[in-house]
């Protein structure tokens, strides 16, 4: 049986008097890539935010066996998960390099050394670039940089929230790449992305989210076949058989 490395059961998520997650159960095995499709309003970054420790929720969420109720950010991090925001929040008036070291907080400098190897590797134009500042990059390169500075502390399972908004299809492209090659590395994806039609063509398996319930679940080529999936989030109309 596969290992489940992340978790979540019963998950909910309330904002004062509004809940915008109820109750959602998922996992996420060692190795492969999960993502989890909707709409603007879904409850998709909530429910990555709650995983994170940066909102309080109800139920339960585990690590590799490790309960996470009452693990702050760091320790969640120290554990092995890590989060790319949406807006990727990187600090415009540092270098790249700095970003990057910002993400090895918790590492000795010779774990550190090997993980710039390994992030150069994988995003070359960051080592290119790694004595400019973060904000005078590209949209691309800053996404790149958002994800690089998550791989220097050598997570277990990476989350990613909306990786392509706002980029170029090419980027677009670039970026998916990426994130099968990590999965190739060992490294497991959560992926919340609203272009749905690369998501579902990456990901082992996908959850459809809709006002903070998860509506469907399964393999994603089959998530990817439901009419209600291609009508709602794939931009065409599905077939009918003659």
């Amino acid at each position: 049986m596969t290992e489940k490395l992340l978790s979540l059961d019963e998950v909910s998520v309330s904002y004062g008097k509004v809940e915008a997650v109820r109750t959602v159960s998922l996992d996420v095995a060692a190795g492969e890539i999960v993502t989890i499709v909707g709409a603007n309003g879904a409850g998709k970054t909530t429910l990555l935010s709650a995983t994170m420790g940066i909102l309080p929720f109800r139920g339960r969420i585990r690590f590799d066996g490790r309960d996470l109720g009452r693990l702050d950010i760091e320790d969640r991090v120290g554990c092995g998960l890590s989060l790319v925001p949406e807006h990727r929040e990187l600090f415009a008036s540092m270098t790249v390099e700095d970003n990057l070291l910002l993400g090895a907080f918790r590492s000795s400098k010779a774990s550190t050394a090997v993980a710039f190897e390994r992030v150069y590797a994988l995003f070359p134009r960051l080592k290119e670039r790694r004595l400019q500042l973060a904000g005078t990059l590209s949209g691309g390169e800053q996404q790149m940089l958002a994800m690089g500075r998550a791989l220097m502390g050598r997570p277990r399972l990476l989350m990613l929230d909306e990786p392509s908004l706002g980029l170029a299809p090419r980027i677009v492209a670039d970026i998916f790449k990426i994130i099968g090659d990590l999965r190739q590395a060992g490294i497991a994806v959560l992926l919340v992305e609203q272009n749905a039609q690369a998501a579902l063509r990456i990901a082992n398996r996908a959850y459809v989210m809709e006002l903070g319930e998860i509506v469907m679940k399964g393999p994603a080529e089959t998530v990817s076949k439901d009419p209600r999936v291609v009508a709602s989030y794939l931009g065409f109309e599905p077939e009918v058989a003659a």
